[in-house]
């Protein structure tokens, strides 16, 4: 027992070392860097690649631009050694390729496909027996095209070659800086063509771009526009809060979601900011910020899509409460895109650091982001149903009693006008977003940015119209509040107006020939007389008077 305590504080002094050895390292690293502790080579026709790093680097005469290798190098079992010396390659070559995208075509030559018909061309990496008889090449090397004439890139392809000597376990690639001469979308392959050698990459590869630090180069823009963000939500923040601290006495509950809604969409950029703030300065993407910031925004889109809902089935105002299932409904949608949302977010940013991956890349990361993306877009799409068909329902109920909800009602047609603009900007938009990425060639790794900008932009955009409709004033209580137990719900969230329907009673009861009579739910039980000529009477008990 009296071990216990020295054990416990052995055990903390370990994970306080090891927490400031990561620290440490996260401040001290001076790149972007791409690691490959561990990776290993995936079957590319008749060629094994493993994907060094893609990213889009600007050349800036003040700046250095430039990719660096560290200590690159890949190693092989004893038994791969062995396997290899038995199939007669003595000698295996892992070769490095460095591209332009301009220069694609540099890499590998075009084949027919056996068996087919036309003879369908695609690109063999490897050089095959066929090439080799025509002299085009070394049967089993990679095959290295002639560059254009055209092309004023002397430095693309850049080659760099590690050999596997008989019995060594490592092949080394030089420590070795290649300047960037110009603006480009730059490729970086490792390629081998020998089936038996099962190697492991070690070691890093650092990009330095000259615009944006060692952010990649889509990435590079987005650090400007979410700072501009930053201070876009701190204007919109003061003026609700402003606003909400001189009428806090008369704020309905619609608005405090407002306030949450604005609070997450605050942290969500700001997160972004430093996240590619850090990232740039140190060329370590921080996974902790990287993490809170696609959780803040997970939840910003969650708490968006449910305070639309909310405010369109008329909370606060058309429907004083949620009470029943009605509550436990929305939220339980809420929590599934919150939950859908934030896997996708984590999978698609935390770690992220190359812009793009080509053909030659295995597809099965872009898979795992369609299927995780699926959810994401069959929730919005559920939220958006729901949205028009509660605004519709809402809309129907305030018309019913016009002269009585007049300021109430026009609220309701502009907030259905912002969300019917939103909705179909948006929808606009994921239509471009779908024709870009599938189209998308290299080249335009410039502008891609601007696709998650303009989604923010929307997002702020609707929410700013909503602030200034639901904005606290010295009547917000009153102009949200319920209107005499006209549009009072019960439990299962079914107005009481259509469950209690209007009777209409013909004879002598007054001078008037009809009467219209409807039954609340106060405290104590009353019974409201509409006249068709105007006359209201309210009855409690024995006592009746007119109102």
């Amino acid at each position: 027992m009296p071990m216990a305590p020295m054990s416990s504080s052995l055990s903390l002094r370990r994970h306080a070392v090891s927490a400031l050895c990561l620290l440490c390292g996260l401040l001290c690293a001076d790149a972007s860097v791409h690691g490959y502790a561990g990776e290993r080579f995936a079957a590319v026709g008749n060629a094994f690649v493993l994907n060094g790093g893609s990213e889009g680097i600007y050349f800036s005469p003040s700046a250095d631009s430039f990719i660096r290798f560290e200590k690159v190098a890949f190693r092989r079992t004893p038994e791969s050694a062995a396997a290899a010396e038995d199939d007669g390659n003595r000698t295996a070559t892992v070769t490095a390729v460095l591209f332009e995208a301009a220069d694609r075509d540099a890499i590998g030559a075009a084949a027919a496909v056996p068996g087919s018909g036309s003879g369908s061309p695609r690109r063999e990496l490897c050089c095959t027996p066929a090439m080799a008889r025509r002299g085009a090449c070394t049967e089993g090397s990679l095959v290295l095209a002639h560059r254009a004439p055209n092309n004023a890139n002397s430095s693309s392809p850049k080659v760099l070659s590690a050999s596997f000597l008989p019995g060594a376990l490592e092949a080394s690639f030089p420590d070795e800086t290649i300047p960037v001469p110009r603006t480009g979308m730059y490729n970086l392959r490792f390629v081998h063509c020998h089936a038996s050698l099962a190697a492991v990459a070690v070691g890093k590869t650092i990009w330095k771009n000259g615009r944006g630090g060692y952010l990649p180069g889509r990435m590079a823009p987005l650090e400007t526009f979410y700072g501009a963000m930053s201070l876009a939500f701190a204007a919109l923040a003061a003026f609700w809060f402003l606003r909400y601290a001189h009428h806090w006495r008369e704020v309905a509950p619609v608005q405090n979601l407002l306030t949450l809604a604005i609070a997450l969409g605050m942290v969500e950029v700001t997160a972004w900011y430093l996240d590619l703030a850090e990232f740039g300065a140190s060329g370590v993407r921080p996974p902790a910020t990287t993490f809170w910031a696609a959780t803040a925004s997970a939840s910003r889109r969650a708490v968006s899509r449910v305070l639309a809902l909310l405010v369109a089935m008329g909370y606060g105002a058309a429907r004083p409460t949620l009470r029943g299932g009605v509550g436990i409904r929305v939220a339980a949608l809420g929590a599934a895109y919150f939950a859908a949302s934030e896997t996708l977010e984590v999978v698609q940013h935390v770690g992220a650091v190359s812009d793009d991956h080509d053909h030659y890349s295995p597809a099965s990361g872009k898979t795992i982001l369609f299927l995780l993306a699926l959810p994401v877009a069959v929730l919005d799409s559920t939220f958006i149903c729901l949205i028009f068909v509660s605004l519709s329902r809402t809309l129907r109920r305030l018309r019913a009693r016009r002269s009585k909800t007049a300021r109430l009602l026009d609220t309701y047609r502009r907030f259905g006008t912002a969300v019917t603009i939103a909705a179909a900007v948006s929808l606009g938009w994921a239509a471009f977003e779908a024709h870009f990425r599938w189209t998308e060639g290299e080249e335009r790794w410039r502008v891609a940015w601007v696709i998650p900008a303009v989604w923010q932009l929307i997002s702020f955009a609707l929410l700013c119209a909503v602030c200034l409709l639901w904005a606290p004033s010295h009547d917000s209580a009153s102009r949200f509040a319920d209107d005499a137990g006209v549009f009072r719900g019960d439990d299962d969230g079914v107005e009481e107006e259509e469950k209690l329907p209007l009777v209409r009673v013909a004879g002598p009861l007054s001078y008037v020939g009809s009467w219209a009579c409807y039954v609340t739910r106060d405290d104590d039980a009353k019974i409201i007389l509409r006249t068709d000529s105007g006359g209201v009477y309210a009855m409690s008990g024995q006592e009746g008077k007119r109102v």
